[in-house]
Formats: structure tokens, C-alpha cells, sequence
């Protein structure tokens, strides 16, 4: 299956997380990984998948906090994989480790318009 923009998952940085992620129209997932972390690379598929799952009705950012510690320290992220939801400029919610994809989109429909689905 073709991923459209919307599915495709966001790699802000510390230039463009404004405009990417708080300025979003649609709430925005944020992933804060690296790539020696293995339960950051068990999720990354599963966030994949959800981006696909939610067509477009919300975004999903992965942040690489070897390449953008500004924004790690700009969240407090002290553990990874560290993940919130960003919707309107704020964080809605947050947590930290490895969940299943089912439990990230239900927390993630939690904060999407009922007008989108």
C-alpha cells in the first residue's frame, strides 16, 4: 500500500517542530527515540502502521534525540521511548515505553475531532 503525505510519518527538528507538530490542524503523535534504544525500534513499525490507521485524522512525529536533544530537553524526555500527544499547541497526554498499537490509537482517538471520523 502507497503512503500518502498525511500517512507518512514526520521527522520534525528543532527548525520545523512549530509548524509540524504545534501547529498542526490535526493532533500529532511525537515519538522521542533513538536508534540503540530496542524497545524505540520495536515501536517504530507499530507507529508506522498507526499512521496508516489513522488516515490522515492525526500525524505521527518521530523525534531522534541523538539529533534533536534541544527538543528532548525542551519535554523533559529522560527515558525513551517517550511519547505524547500534541493537539492545539499543548500536550494532551504522555507516557513513556513500548505499547501496542491498539493501545496508542485509542488514546490517540481520544483527542480527534468527531467531525474527522
Amino acid at each position: 500500500m502507497k503512503r500518502t503525505p498525511s500517512q507518512a510519518p514526520l521527522h520534525p527538528t528543532a527548525e520545523t517542530f512549530d509548524e509540524e507538530v504545534l501547529q498542526s490542524d490535526v493532533p500529532v503523535l511525537v515519538d522521542f527515540w533513538a536508534p540503540w534504544c530496542p524497545p524505540c525500534m520495536m515501536l517504530k513499525p507499530e507507529l508506522e502502521r498507526l499512521a496508516l490507521d489513522l488516515g490522515g485524522r492525526a500525524k505521527i512525529a518521530l523525534v531522534n534525540v541523538d539529533e534533536e536533544p534541544e527538543l528532548a530537553g525542551m519535554f523533559d524526555v529522560s527515558s525513551i521511548p517517550a511519547l505524547m500527544i500534541v493537539k492545539k499547541g499543548r500536550r494532551v497526554d504522555a507516557w513513556t515505553g513500548y505499547a501496542p498499537r491498539a493501545a496508542m490509537l485509542v488514546r490517540i482517538e481520544k483527542h480527534l475531532d468527531k467531525l474527522r471520523r
